[in-house]
């Protein structure tokens, strides 16, 4: 029994292993059942395991503190799952809460003062006239502010911290989902292919995007931006004109205008394509559509120009703007007992719709360039469009009509003054004295 410490005494007599002993075949089929048994237990405790942990996590807090108190009997491999789980799901929590509060104390970059600026021109002035206009002023700018720094706040985070995925923090977190993408719009693709698609599109087909075009934009612009086919607008400085002479200055000064613009634009145009660089890039099986392209632009151009003249011819007879009214002649007649206006009514209200017919039948021979370039007689499609006659002539009318209440009302003066004196009645009333030969008395 002395305390001596010998090496028997540190190191165990090594084991032997055992001895090998024959197995006969039924030992062997008992072993096999033994071993397959134990292999199923413990398949069935990892599956019952797994089982409770999903069943755990998804659970509410109030039903884990139900809970609690009835799994102290259960294994350790089950019962780790009720307590050790709780542990690290609440330290998960802890290190993220953690996280998200040093990402959001950081300092945002703050909202440039331009942008506030730009921001607030985009108010109706409507809006920002009253007595409490600072007040509503300052608290939009505020609004803005709070909103800018949240998503900026919230952009941050979500760059900088990956959120857990653990349902408890939904329960803990109230932040508003994030704007879904708008309905309807497909981000699937990018724009890049389908706009350099569109854009050889145009180019092989619209030819809009020609520097021809453009040139000859340029011609149209400089030509026609303060020019009209009929001017009106001075007739009132010159006094009251007949209606004849008005019909005749508006056919000569369309005839003029005509003259002129041929002259001036259409002879500037042509000229442009006796240049070999007006067809730069065109391709011989393109010409049809490129001329097609800028026949449209020429009619276009030349339309704008009749319906701006009509416009303006329409505006002088505003009601509510007298300043530049044309002045009529008109003589009140008398013929056959019958008192009336010369021109008539009817003739005057002609004579000003003539106007716009006249304009419309200006500029309707000008040849396409195609046209001029092959000897053909094809015209440009300059024709004004319906619905401006129609809207003009209808306002005409009802603007004549107005301003003629004055002559009307002037005219049944007269009738209702002197119109016994031509329409027989006098006549009757001294043939009746007559034939009552009255004495001389009676006659002075």
């Amino acid at each position: 029994t002395s305390n001596k410490r010998t090496l028997r005494t540190l190191f165990r007599p090594a084991a032997l292993p055992p001895p090998v002993i024959s197995e006969t075949p039924s030992q062997k089929k008992l072993l096999a059942y033994h071993r397959h048994k134990e292999q199923q237990e413990m398949i069935n405790q990892l599956l019952i395991d797994r089982a409770l942990e999903v069943y755990y996590i998804t659970m509410d807090e109030t039903d884990k503190d139900e809970i609690a108190p009835r799994v102290t009997g259960l294994p350790s491999t089950v019962r780790k799952y009720f307590f050790i789980k709780p542990l690290k799901i609440l330290s998960f929590q802890a290190d993220y809460f953690f996280l998200k509060q040093c990402v959001q104390s950081n300092p945002m970059v703050p909202i440039q003062q331009q942008w506030l600026r730009s921001m607030l021109t985009m108010v109706p002035q409507s809006l920002m006239e009253g007595r409490d206009r600072e007040l509503l002023t300052e608290n939009l700018l505020k609004e803005i502010v709070r909103d800018y720094e949240t998503s900026m706040q919230r952009c941050v985070l979500r760059r900088a911290l990956i959120r857990p995925d653990i349902k408890e923090l939904d329960k803990l977190e109230d932040e508003a989902p994030l704007p879904l993408l708008p309905l309807g719009l497909d981000f699937s693709t990018t724009w890049r292919n389908s706009y350099f698609k569109a854009k050889n599109q145009i180019l092989s087909t619209l030819h809009i995007l020609h520097p021809t075009m453009k040139t000859l934009l340029d011609f149209g612009y400089t030509a026609f931006f303060n020019f009209l086919v009929v001017d009106f607008s001075s007739t009132r400085l010159k006094g009251p004109v007949d209606c004849k002479s008005f019909k005749t200055d508006a056919s000569l000064s369309c005839s003029k205008a005509e003259d002129e613009i041929m002259s001036t634009w259409y002879q500037r145009v042509t000229g442009f394509f006796t240049q070999s660089e007006a067809l730069d890039g065109v391709k011989s099986d393109q010409l049809e559509s490129f001329y097609n392209c800028l026949s449209v632009l020429m009619s276009n151009q030349l339309k704008e120009l009749l319906q701006r003249t009509t416009a303006v011819f329409v505006k002088l007879f505003d009601p509510e703007d007298r300043s530049h009214l044309p002045l009529f002649k008109m003589d009140l007649t008398f013929d056959e007992n019958r008192m009336e206006f010369y021109p008539s009514l009817q003739d005057l209200e002609e004579a000003i719709l003539f106007v716009v017919d006249c304009i419309g039948q200006t500029l309707q021979n000008v040849q396409t360039i195609r046209a001029w370039l092959t000897g053909d007689t094809a015209a440009l499609d300059a024709e004004l469009p319906a619905h401006t006659v129609q809207w003009a002539k209808a306002t005409l009318k009802q603007s004549i009509t107005h301003n003629l209440e004055g002559p009307k009302e002037h005219f049944k003066g007269y009738v209702e003054s002197y119109g016994w004196l031509v329409d027989g009645t006098a006549e009757e009333r001294i043939n009746r004295f007559v034939a009552e030969q009255p004495s001389f008395d009676e006659y002075t």
